[in-house]
């Protein structure tokens, strides 16, 4: 398999530079082979905590003569972040012109990684087909790389009168990747929901913002038994997370 020169990465691990990054190679094409999908940990989304994640890069890619095979993917973050599969991709024929081609990233924020690392990366890919084309195409598909999150609900009094004031309360917290510890994440939006007993779906009563301290609280009114929840929504560098339900019993 033809290779493509890389730029000094560690394979499977996240690389923090100092200096300048180095100037990335342009797209570069021969004959027809094309790079149709690039898919990260299944929905391009990746929240990492206090431990090890392992997760997978699926590119899709066709040419007439099928696909050879792929070059280690390297992936691009901010603050001159990289990350490498640990081997080379594996290729597995869809059909006589399309193959998915997947590698795995195993990243670790015991070793080293940053919190102005999270945000939008991209997947970088080369692709050779079974006539000598070949693709290289520089960010072929994006991800979120994210901060875990956690969020807590507590709603009270309980059993409550109906009509009378709910108090839901919880706490809006952010992984600190250099401290490994979580923190109060502050001056976000979060979404106060009730779901009826029986019910299927969650109605959005009202949307609220943390405090300094992560803190969340707001009143509603009791009126049937059911179920409270906050839900956050995330960021690009921050996880979408819901809350553990919690149940009031209104007489």
């Amino acid at each position: 398999m033809r290779m493509r020169a890389t730029l000094g990465v560690v394979t499977g691990a996240l690389v923090l530079s100092a200096f300048a990054a180095p100037a990335a190679l342009a797209d570069d094409s021969d004959g027809d082979t094309k790079i149709t999908k690039v898919v990260v940990d299944s929905d391009n989304a990746v929240a990492v905590g206090t431990t090890a994640k392992k997760f997978k890069v699926v590119v899709t890619a066709t040419d007439d003569s099928g696909i050879e095979g792929a070059a280690e993917f390297d992936l691009y973050g901010p603050n001159y972040g990289i990350l490498s599969t640990t081997d080379e991709p594996t290729c597995v024929v869809v059909n006589a012109t399309t193959s998915t081609c997947t590698g795995w990233v195993t990243v670790d924020p015991n070793i080293e990684l940053l919190n102005n690392n999270a945000g939008t990366w991209y997947v970088d890919a080369w692709i050779d087909a079974n006539d000598g084309n070949h693709i290289w195409k520089e960010k072929a598909g994006p991800f979120k790389f994210q901060r875990h999150t956690k969020l807590t609900t507590n709603a009270s009094p309980e059993p409550v009168r109906k009509g009378k004031a709910i108090t839901v309360t919880g706490k809006l917290t952010r992984v600190n990747w250099e401290t490994l510890k979580y923190n109060n994440f502050s001056s976000q939006y979060v979404k106060l929901q009730y779901k009826k007993t029986n019910a299927t779906a969650w109605s959005t009563l009202k949307t609220i913002k943390s405090n300094s301290l992560g803190n969340l609280s707001t009143t509603t009114t009791a009126t049937y038994d059911g179920y409270y929840r906050f839900v956050y929504a995330g960021t690009s560098a921050a996880a979408p997370v819901n809350s553990a339900a919690d149940y009031i019993d209104v007489q």
